[in-house]
């Protein structure tokens, strides 16, 4: 318990929010002083966001070492021994393919080697979350905060990412395995546009908000002609029971395959 308590006091106030964990950890050690005077006591601040979405996570817990971007460039990152990772380049070290579990288990602490003496540098969040809220709400908020690391995840065209098998799944019948068009593509009425050509006819920046909205189509005119599939509706309704965030977590990640292919000379 003093180990968690201290890892947590050491990381928040590198964040900032060094009196509310030092407040905390001296609950969660089970030490109370009684105080000098009759002042009513103040309740003291949360050391934990209510929030168990994953951004908030990342933001309050991670973001000091890591950075807001992941990168590894936080504002305490020069102050560690050893810089902390990149945390959007998971995937392209791993063949394409997001080691969710690997990341979940790294950051639970069941799946790295604790040093014998000493503490580590990066906190053991499982236990130290289970200080202070109930397991049911430690494994949500880890489960989101993987699933949020999922989707900062650098752009990469490895045929085992997340993007590479939906769009194999879903757009290669028509746009072809390489996303310039292929032998379904002549079959519409309209030949399907070249997909790696986005950032070339728009002055060499990828448009990919309004790739978004053209992938999940929920939001073309009501009338017309549209004869790619409305992927917003079709995930939604899947036998899969998608969620509205796991219907974006899909377009997000054929997003980023797609800024992943584009050809770079014209």
């Amino acid at each position: 318990m003093e180990e968690r308590v201290a890892n947590l006091k050491r990381v928040c106030a590198l964040g900032g929010v060094a009196v509310a964990c030092t407040v905390a950890a001296a609950g969660a050690g089970g030490q109370s002083r009684a105080r000098a005077t009759d002042v009513p006591r103040q309740p003291p601040p949360q050391v934990l966001t209510e929030s168990l979405a994953g951004r908030d996570s990342f933001d309050r817990y991670c973001a000091p070492c890591h950075g807001v971007g992941g990168r590894g460039d936080g504002p305490v990152s020069t102050e560690l021994k050893t810089r902390p990772a990149d945390l959007t380049r998971l995937a392209s070290r791993n063949n394409g393919g997001f080691p969710a579990e690997r990341v979940s288990a790294f950051v639970t602490g069941t799946g790295r080697a604790l040093p014998a003496h000493g503490t580590a540098e990066m906190p053991v969040w499982g236990p130290t979350f289970r200080a202070f809220e109930a397991d049911a709400r430690v494994r949500e908020r880890i489960k989101n905060l993987v699933a949020y690391l999922g989707t900062i995840q650098q752009p990469t065209s490895a045929p085992n990412s997340q993007g590479a098998q939906l769009f194999r799944a879903h757009c290669a019948s028509c746009h072809g395995a390489t996303g310039t068009g292929g032998v379904a593509g002549d079959r519409p009425r309209q030949t399907p546009p070249d997909l790696t050509a986005f950032t070339a006819r728009n002055g060499g920046v990828f448009p990919s908000e309004r790739v978004a909205r053209i992938i999940d189509g929920r939001d073309v005119p009501s009338h017309g002609d549209r004869q790619m599939p409305v992927w917003g509706n079709a995930f939604r309704t899947s036998r899969e029971g998608l969620s509205a965030d796991e219907v974006r977590d899909r377009i997000a990640a054929i997003v980023a395959f797609l800024e992943a292919i584009q050809r770079r000379n014209g």
